[in-house]
């Protein structure tokens, strides 16, 4: 069930973002009127699910879900139509139109695609406003979740104040900025110092342990009990250790340092059960281990435990225009940088890229309208950038050559266009191998 959830949120995601793109082409065809003789979600090679025409065009459903297109009357694109271009142009015809008048039609798609993600992050500024933690609050500093970041000498407590300088004012971004940055400066028992991060930072983490460098500290709450555990007539599930010895353990790394540090041993402990204290005598197998598997607490039940404090603000509908506008200009920023990563080959970044199963894999197991909206203007902004490439084949290659023309006033001819068209599918052709390819990779080496 959770699969048929995932792919119930990828593919409805997916034909939103293809049918705006495509519509953002089609509106201003219609508009200069240039005949479109075809649109199409996802491609009908050989056979289409469903089709029907309208009107001079057919609107239908391919079967193979890689994208979808608008087939514009006397363009060279990707139905290769070199019949209709051998003949005279027609007036209804995109090569027969003014070039600005081309430009608009092909930066349509990616135009569609901007505005979509900055309306998607404005309603979302408006109706769920901006739940975070603010630095300040994470007053017992972080948890080290991850070996790589011990070896770059984090440590459980540490106080994350700046990244390259600038101080960080909202935790909840500080998994991913921390990837990104150069310097990482620290209080560590009232001692403030830097921790140089290496250029490969992103390489060393995917060849180790999926998870994130740091997070925060969590308290250690038992999600079920072993029967092989020395612990299995004592502990319940919703228990959480606070003390051991008379020592507190507020946070679960505490209580991990703790058995790790008394093998074999017994100690009284008190865990919150049923919302109070109750006392319990707790054991250590001799590996150091309590038996449990843990989880995590949401941030209301954090809060109400008196872990963090939330902080929540809340936008009108005016006040959500300019939320959502910075987000989407923090988001585009953010994207850029990951491709700068990604084509600078000594940070290791573009291993991690990923084709169709990475994007159905970050949707979540359940429904969340929320999760949704974040993830489909993300792709947005994705799709938009991506379509922008100087490739032929791509909207971008299109506006590369329309521009040659407005600046130089000569116009690359038919055959010159038709072999860029064919270079361009190449290089789509070996990306979408490439990054699936790697996806592939990815799930039979479990990184």
């Amino acid at each position: 069930m959770e699969v048929v959830i995932k792919l119930s949120q990828f593919l409805l995601s997916l034909s939103l973002l293809i049918v705006l793109h495509e519509l953002g082409h089609f509106i201003p065809a219609k508009l200069f009127k240039t005949k479109v003789e075809k649109f199409y979600l996802f491609f009908d090679i050989k056979y289409s699910l469903f089709k029907k025409k309208i009107g001079e065009t057919v609107y239908g459903i391919g079967w193979l879900p890689l994208g979808g297109y608008v087939k514009i009357a006397g363009m060279i694109d990707e139905s290769m139509d070199k019949e209709q271009m051998a003949e005279e142009p027609k007036p209804w015809e995109f090569r027969s139109k003014p070039a600005w008048q081309r430009l608009i039609i092909m930066l349509g798609g990616v135009t569609v695609n901007f505005i979509l993600a900055i309306v998607i992050y404005i309603g979302m500024a408006y109706v769920y406003g901006d739940t975070y933690i603010a630095n300040s609050e994470v007053k017992d500093g972080i948890a080290v979740v991850n070996p790589v970041a011990e070896e770059l000498g984090f440590k459980n407590g540490d106080k994350i104040l700046e990244l390259d300088g600038k101080e960080v004012e909202k935790f909840n971004d500080v998994a991913y900025d921390v990837l990104f940055a150069k310097k990482v400066t620290i209080e560590r028992n009232g001692s403030v110092q830097d921790i140089n991060l290496p250029i490969d930072l992103i390489d060393k983490m995917m060849d180790g342990k999926k998870a994130p460098l740091v997070s925060l500290r969590y308290p250690f709450v038992v999600a079920k009990v072993d029967d092989s555990s020395v612990n299995k007539d004592v502990l319940q599930k919703g228990d959480v250790i606070v003390s051991i010895n008379g020592q507190k353990t507020k946070y679960a790394d505490e209580v991990v340092a703790f058995a790790e540090n008394n093998k074999g041993k017994t100690f009284d402990a008190i865990v919150f059960r049923d919302e109070k204290e109750q006392p319990i005598k707790i054991g250590f197998d001799k590996e150091g281990k309590v038996g449990v598997l843990t989880t995590s607490l949401s941030l209301s039940n954090l809060e109400k435990l008196g872990y963090y404090k939330i902080s929540q603000e809340e936008y009108g509908l005016f006040e959500s225009v300019p939320a959502g506008l910075q987000r989407s200009k923090d988001e585009l920023g953010k994207y850029f940088t990951q491709l700068k990563a990604i084509f600078t080959p000594s940070t290791g970044a573009y291993k991690g890229v990923g084709g169709f199963y990475a994007i159905f894999d970050i949707f979540p197991n359940s429904w969340s309208w929320f999760a949704f909206w974040n993830i489909t203007a993300l792709l947005s902004i994705m799709l938009g950038v991506m379509n922008l490439l100087p490739i032929p084949a791509l909207d971008g290659g299109h506006v590369m050559f329309l521009l040659f023309e407005m600046i130089t006033g000569r116009k690359p001819g038919d055959k010159f266009m038709e072999y860029a068209q064919i270079a361009g599918f190449v290089i789509l052709i070996s990306l979408v191998l490439l990054v699936n390819g790697n996806d592939i990779f990815k799930i039979i080496t479990g990184k």
